[in-house]
């Protein structure tokens, strides 16, 4: 399965996630390490078109990129993901001169980017209003706010994309803050129950001056629901990578009497792959841009097969599982398993909307 093949993350990176992936998730010492191991491996390229620096394929190429990662260390995967949500956004932003400025140091590791948009896609189902303010127009506009919770905020320098909502009524627009302006405050480190190497924290916005050539879009609900496919669509890689690595842990514990476990192991795995394929072919294209229910449905189904995996995986390995050294991998990829329900936007808010919607076509159909 693409998910956990070797031949998207090369050798001696999955040899140092495999050494580390533990240590990524309980401890933050190897923080500051891991974007650049992910960016020397090449992986920040995949999927970026050759003219602007990226080794080209397309945005599917990129997701089994998160996956592979991911099966070996969700706090990686998840890094991954923020971090190439941010490139894209960049690519699908007509900001030329941005995309030209931040480009370059985020495809090789050296500057960090972060998708502050989770609050941004919530704000377009209706869930939540936006965090940031905007006053003033261009040349000098000037925002307050805070975002609670942004992951990949590096301590050698960051950027993070953000919706805003004009004090002025005029529509909400998307910027690029950097961790040297002004008036940005990373606060420390969240703490974490698990995947604690990520640099997740949160960031304090007082005052903070920019001028139009941060703006990635400027307007938030004409661009965010084009944007959402990648965002959504690279997020589901981290369940993929998540759910093959413990399907195959369980499949490598057959037998000893437990092959009663075959079947079903079996059948998740396909549906699995079919969930992925399904998901791959169709995110290139106007397809989920049209049909964003699809793509929840997805995204929602991948978060139980991931709970599905790790039960199916404790059922195989039985006690030693329980058992502090020998069940190492499988309780790190427990702990991680907690983060694919609430990762935004979260199951229950996917669900909230889906439910929505067809109560909304229930009841057409009964008038």
């Amino acid at each position: 399965m693409s998910a956990t093949s070797g031949e998207i993350v090369p050798a001696d990176l999955s040899q140092w996630l495999d050494d580390n992936a533990v240590r990524l998730d309980v401890a933050s010492d190897d923080a500051s390490a891991l974007l650049p191991k992910l960016a020397a491996a090449g992986l920040f390229k995949i999927g970026v078109p050759v003219p602007f620096g990226g080794a080209g394929a397309g945005l599917a190429d990129a997701v089994r990129a998160i996956a592979a990662v991911s099966a070996r260390s969700l706090a990686a995967g998840f890094v991954a993901w923020g971090h190439r949500t941010f490139i894209e956004y960049l690519l699908q932003s007509p900001n030329e001169v941005l995309r030209a400025k931040l480009l370059p140091d985020l495809l090789t590791g050296r500057r960090a980017g972060a998708t502050g948009l989770s609050n941004a896609m919530k704000f377009l189902s209706g869930l939540e209003e936006l965090q940031l303010t905007a006053f003033g127009r261009v040349p000098t506009i000037r925002i307050e706010g805070k975002l609670p919770w942004v992951t990949n905020l590096r301590k050698e320098g960051f950027d993070v994309a953000a919706a805003v909502q004009s004090n002025d009524g005029r529509p909400a627009f998307v910027i690029s803050l950097s961790s040297d302006d002004t008036g940005l405050t990373r606060t420390d480190d969240l703490d974490l129950m698990a995947m604690r190497a990520t640099n997740t924290a949160a960031i304090r916005i007082a005052g903070v001056e920019i001028g139009g050539d941060r703006v990635i879009h400027g307007n938030a609900r004409e661009w965010l629901p084009q944007a959402r496919p990648a965002f959504l669509g690279l997020q589901c890689g981290m369940s993929i990578g998540l759910a093959a690595r413990s399907l195959s842990e369980a499949r490598d514990q057959l037998g000893n009497r437990r092959d009663v476990l075959t079947d079903p192991i079996e059948r998740l795995t396909a549906e699995l792959n079919d969930l992925e394929k399904e998901l791959l072919s169709r995110l290139n294209g106007p397809f989920f841009v049209e049909r964003p229910l699809a793509l929840f449905r997805i995204r929602i189904r991948l978060a139980e097969i991931v709970n599905q995996s790790l039960q199916l995986e404790l059922s195989a390995t039985g006690g030693k599982a329980y058992l502090s050294a020998p069940g190492e991998g499988y309780q790190r990829r427990l702990r991680e398993s907690a983060f694919i329900p609430v990762v935004t936007p979260s199951l229950v808010q996917l669900k909230t909307v889906v439910d929505d919607h067809e109560r909304r076509l229930t009841s057409r159909e009964i008038a």
